[in-house]
């Protein structure tokens, strides 16, 4: 077992960083391993599409003391948000009509779309059981999961809504991604700071983290679908507009050139003419830009924080990934 290979603190359910993210993805790889034979089958297939854990790592950073050690209810949080983000990308997959996730066939392409709602929904009934299973549940009553697990909801439902509206406003696409995307990121990290038993003035800056950090994550995404490859992704790319889907880049690309977009709006027009038209109106340079101010204020957060340099380094570092996403 690899609880038993990786350094760990036992004075009150300690643990160190290194061991907390190992414990997650055991933790992960048991629901998914261990579910039900009737859906065994689907939960497996999913283990081989298993992501980057950015999220549980942001939650393991900010739970992180001043010792370095992490309380081990961390692992549990950090578990269900990993399989809530899971649960989340299977009925994505559904809605896009998805062929790929992560390099691998998608659960929706390989079984049928039914077969992966239910799934997804089995996912978010895992999640939550999670959550319940914490010690001292009672102390962590401001987490309020169920509130996070609504707004990544209303924010899908919020983009859905949405889809094929050239009409569109920044402020509008900023309010849909606080939702879809950055919601997660904000719970991690807002969890990470109630497990670290910080102050209440604390967490609220540990909130605003979160969420800048899941804005850029997700402002970084927009831009990897006009730049890069399906190969280099490992997800269907130069697809958004034709889910219907319009984000930051085109919304300012419309802003920019009005002309084409009544053109868009009568007739369709090809991914050639969108990509030159993203191209001519700095359309990635704008959204680039909205991310950097986002980077800016996460960065001054992190530096007014009462933490270690080991802790300040590893938060730099999550932010500086979520710049890059691949």
């Amino acid at each position: 077992m690899i609880k038993n290979k990786i350094e760990k603190n036992d004075n009150m359910g300690s643990i160190t960083f290194e061991y907390g993210t190992a414990l997650v993805k055991e933790e992960i790889d048991a629901v998914l391993g261990n579910s039900p034979m009737i859906i065994r089958k689907y939960t497996e297939h999913l283990k081989a599409s298993r992501g980057k854990y950015i999220r549980a790592i942001s939650l393991l950073a900010a739970a992180q003391n001043k010792e370095g050690f992490i309380h081990s209810n961390a692992v549990k949080f950090a578990a269900a948000i990993e399989l809530l983000h899971l649960a989340t990308l299977v009925h994505d997959d559904v809605i896009d009509n998805a062929d790929m996730r992560r390099g691998v066939i998608t659960l929706q392409k390989k079984y049928g779309q039914k077969t992966a709602v239910i799934c997804g929904d089995y996912l978010l009934c895992m999640a939550l059981r999670l959550t319940a299973a914490v010690s001292n549940k009672e102390e962590y009553i401001n987490l309020d999961m169920p509130s996070y697990m609504s707004k990544v909801c209303l924010g899908e439902l919020n983009q859905h809504l949405n889809n094929g509206n050239l009409d569109l406003s920044v402020y509008q696409y900023l309010k849909i991604i606080a939702g879809k995307t950055a919601a997660l990121f904000e719970a991690s990290f807002y969890a990470g700071a109630i497990v670290c038993e910080v102050s209440e003035e604390e967490a609220k800056m540990y909130k605003r983290l979160g969420r800048y950090i899941g804005m850029i994550f997700q402002l970084t995404d927009d831009c990897i679908d006009f730049e890069t490859t399906e190969e280099i992704a490992k997800k269907p790319v130069q697809s958004d507009f034709e889910q219907g889907v319009i984000t930051l880049p085109l919304i300012h690309a419309f802003s920019q050139m009005m002309s084409f977009k009544e053109k868009a709006k009568e007739s369709a027009v090809s991914r050639t003419e969108i990509n030159e038209i993203v191209s001519k109106t700095e359309g990635l340079g704008f959204t680039r830009r909205v991310s950097k101010k986002y980077y800016n204020k996460s960065l001054k957060i992190i530096n007014q924080l009462d933490i270690t340099d080991d802790k300040r380094t590893r938060l730099i570092s999550i932010l500086d990934r979520a710049s890059r996403v691949l």
